[in-house]
């Protein structure tokens, strides 16, 4: 796979897009299904989705949550000579953090790790991070380094090493994580990368885009300085922040067959590259279900495969418009336990608009404007 590369449009030179190839892999859910685990683990390490957004769950750090389903990492690399990282590119936090040869926990064990002493860059910071799950936590401390992303180098980048890590990471095929929220939700003051990147004038845009994609392992990608509209057609809508915190918007109404069945009155979802699910209030969510036709089981919502084509769409109205995501689109398919919807239960307010909705809709992500850009993904 490519690691990363450039590219300009024909029409000027200088404005330059960095891409990361984004891999869709396998699952810690797929995994842990396919080894007869996965029973065992959902009880071990429940999933709640909204820990990252509830700082109640922050003990001197940024809250983060355990998603065994998410899929999609890209590569970047740390230090000179470079030393290579899968990362999953987070627009629900801020920090940049990976394994460390001081780690020893088994989460450590089976991904790489970076090794300061073998790179000339390297700064040690001192200070500690801790980052707590749902369940378990990440602990480390802060250093400097030249870390490459899209090909080209942030030099003096700020992030965590880990010293420890929670057992149920063991099983994410990522290494780390890359937050691409508002510094204002960095643990320990620790500048994000794309924040770097603005400051030294690496993007042409203070912008960046995802394109997830819902048909193979490759073409999905995150786009730096701009957007890419071979990933999208259609028009954008832009929609402004009501927090510049996360990438937060205002969603008023969600609808099934133009019966409004979640979120009258209006609500709050943030758009969430680190999040698998849709995911909302109980009593939202087990609406939407039931209009779809889903029973719940064991915390997962249960469709059958056979009805995917006659069930209905999901639409979401933001900023006048209609996002719609069909069955094909909110219904989840696996070999050992058959079709689940993609719609999850969360707090009891926020909404998360996670990988479920960005796959159908390409989002931008833009500082410049503090807004959020949706189109219809190719």
């Amino acid at each position: 796979m490519k690691l990363a590369f450039v590219m300009c449009a024909m029409v000027a030179l200088s404005e330059c897009l960095l891409q990361v190839p984004l891999e869709k892999g396998q699952s810690a859910r797929e995994y842990l299904e396919e080894q007869g685990l996965w029973e065992e683990y959902r009880l071990k390490y429940p999933y709640n989705p909204m820990a990252k957004f509830d700082p109640s769950f922050a003990v001197a750090g940024e809250p983060m949550t355990n998603d065994a389903d998410l899929a999609y990492y890209g590569i970047i690399s740390i230090g000179t000579p470079p030393q290579s990282f899968k990362v999953i590119f987070d627009s629900g936090s801020s920090n940049l953090w990976v394994p460390s040869v001081y780690c020893n926990s088994a989460a450590c064990n089976n991904h790489d790790k970076f090794n300061p002493s073998q790179s000339s860059t390297y700064r040690r910071n001192g200070r500690a991070l801790r980052i707590q799950y749902g369940t378990g936590s990440m602990t480390g401390f802060l250093g400097y380094e030249t870390v490459t992303v899209g090909g080209l180098a942030v030099r003096n980048q700020i992030f965590g090493l880990s010293e420890s890590e929670a057992p149920f990471m063991q099983h994410m095929r990522a290494d780390g994580i890359l937050g691409l929220a508002y510094p204002r939700l960095s643990a320990s003051g620790a500048t994000p990368v794309f924040d770097n990147m603005m400051k030294e004038g690496l993007v042409n845009q203070d912008i960046f885009s995802v394109y997830l994609s819902s048909h193979s392992a490759q073409g999905s990608v995150v786009t730096f300085g701009g957007t890419d509209p071979n990933h999208y057609t259609g028009p954008i809508t832009w929609i402004p922040l009501s927090n510049e915190l996360y990438w937060q918007i205002t969603v008023d109404s969600v609808t099934v067959n133009g019966q409004v069945v979640a979120c009258s009155g209006g609500c709050q979802a943030i758009v969430d590259t680190g999040t698998s699910l849709i995911v909302g209030p109980q009593s939202s969510i087990s609406n939407i279900n039931s209009f779809v036709g889903a029973s719940s089981q064991n915390g997962d919502y249960i469709v059958n495969c056979n009805n995917i084509g006659q069930m209905p769409h999901v639409v979401f109205h933001i900023q006048g418009q209609e996002f719609t995501i069909p069955a094909s689109g909110y219904v989840r398919q696996s070999r050992y336990f058959g079709c689940r919807t993609g719609f999850g239960n969360g707090g009891d307010n926020l909404w998360i608009l996670g990988d479920v909705f960005i796959r159908q809709y390409y989002s931008i992500f833009s500082r410049a404007q503090n807004m959020v850009g949706l189109a219809k993904a190719k």
